[in-house]
């Protein structure tokens, strides 16, 4: 990774497009099947979110903040699809069958966000990990970088989320 400096989104966001434009494209494929958000809008939906913000500590910290804002964009975006072609129905997902949880499904986007927020009040870092992971497209490193931890604690919390995460979608 570049230099992680801080700043305002408007000092960040130069620096990191390529980085964001990586990110959304990422998180449009995951919704492959449903109708989403071109890459471009996407980012811009995230940045009239992330303006709001006065500051980011670093550059790391503001990309994992970008992907959780446009996670929550597409995640509504697609309860409203979803709601509107199937009703409130919901399937089970086999944790298993998802190699490092790549998504191409909007059920699947939608249970698993269900599940973070039930996570949050359980282990706020724990959900930070599957932010940086699973929807920024952080390796440990990076995710360990961004959150400030070493890489063997982004490891066992890794697999800590991981099994809460197969657990909770069980259900």
């Amino acid at each position: 990774m570049a230099e992680d400096i801080g700043g305002t989104v408007e000092q960040l966001l130069p620096v990191v497009y390529h980085e964001l434009r990586s990110i959304a494209r990422r998180e449009r494929r995951r919704l492959a099947g449903g109708e989403t958000l071109a890459t471009t809008a996407l980012i811009n939906e995230a940045y009239l979110r992330l303006v709001r913000n006065p500051a980011f500590a670093s550059r790391a910290n503001f990309l994992r903040i970008a992907s959780v804002a446009m996670r929550r964009i597409l995640v509504d975006r697609v309860r409203a699809q979803f709601a509107a072609k199937r009703g409130s129905g919901e399937g089970t997902l086999d944790i298993d069958e998802v190699q490092d949880f790549i998504v191409e499904d909007e059920e699947t986007v939608l249970q698993v966000h269900e599940a973070l927020e039930t996570l949050s009040a359980v282990n706020p870092r724990l959900v930070q990990i599957v932010e940086c992971r699973f929807f920024a497209g952080y390796s440990e490193v990076q995710a360990a970088e961004a959150l400030g931890l070493s890489e063997r604690t982004v490891q066992r919390d890794w697999a800590m989320a991981r099994a809460w995460l197969k657990k909770e979608l069980g259900r």
